[in-house]
């Protein structure tokens, strides 16, 4: 029985993989920011799967004290860590600064998988073989990424805050799997398709409660975005597979700006100083 860590999975795309993957009959760990859905969840995904090893764990992932919480608390209470789903984020319409003063959808999207990972890491490579799987976008492909203003200070656009985290989980995906090369860990980026999920289709004002409806029915289901999630955490034939981009279990090409192995490489140490970690890291 492996266990895999997954967070942001008390809905969407996150719940769907957590009950796909203990339906295998797998230890799941969800992780949520609040803490009776956290435990709602937990007992929901136990009653449908019939499988009794399904723990929450609560942790605000915008702040990079309670990723170090977290962090701590999977090392203290799991000998070992097979698979590591990168799955929270959000989309805000508007600019928010996190406790740490950093812009919220670059902290939660991105900054929070990087510095989790990081953190647990050596806890990976014991347990190993062990795989990372980040959930991206293709809409990283609009990302035009100015990094002086990563924090969007000068002027904030939601959508380009969302296209940057994303083409940042790709950097971070591909720096990565080059530290990694011969540990048994592996990391793949999975980008899971127009999911019908919160972020998309609970959109605020009298526009959103007209546009939600329609978007639930042309989307795809949180189950049909988990599927290349699920695939890339257990699927015997991408074992050591490595920095590659999926969709729907294939490798595809991400932008050619997303593959520059500078920009990988800056994108590390800006995330690495961000968050409190040595540059070199791995």
């Amino acid at each position: 029985m492996k266990t895999c860590l997954i967070t942001g999975a008390t809905s969407g795309i996150g719940k769907a993989a957590a009950q796909a993957i203990a339906a295998q009959g797998h230890r799941v760990v969800i992780v949520g920011r609040n803490s009776a859905k956290t435990e709602a969840t937990a007992a929901e995904l136990r009653r449908v799967t019939g499988h009794p090893h399904i723990d929450p764990l609560v942790a605000d992932l915008s702040s990079l004290a309670e990723v170090r919480r977290l962090a701590a608390e999977v090392s203290a209470r799991y000998p070992q860590l097979h698979v590591l789903v990168n799955n929270a984020g959000a989309f805000f319409m508007r600019r928010h600064t996190t406790m740490d003063g950093l812009e919220m959808t670059f902290a939660l999207n991105h900054l929070s998988g990087f510095l989790l990972t990081n953190l647990l890491l050596e806890r990976l490579k014991a347990s190993a073989p062990a795989r990372i799987v980040n959930v991206t976008s293709a809409m990283e492909r609009d990302a035009r990424p100015d990094w002086d203003d990563l924090q969007l200070e000068r002027r904030y656009n939601a959508m380009q805050a969302y296209a940057i985290s994303k083409r940042f989980n790709l950097y971070f995906t591909y720096e990565l799997a080059r530290r990694l090369e011969g540990s048994r860990v592996t990391v793949n980026a999975v980008h899971p398709g127009a999911v019908a999920t919160g972020i998309w289709t609970r959109p605020a004002g009298r526009v959103g409660a007209l546009l939600g409806p329609l978007l639930r029915r042309i989307m795809r289901s949180p189950e049909q975005g988990a599927d290349t999630v699920v695939y890339l955490a257990l699927a015997p034939e991408v074992e050591g597979v490595s920095g590659r981009y999926f969709v729907d279990r294939r490798p595809r090409t991400s932008s050619r700006a997303s593959q520059d192995p500078e920009a990988a490489r800056r994108a590390w140490a800006i995330s690495a100083a961000l968050t409190g970690l040595p540059v070199e890291g791995v």
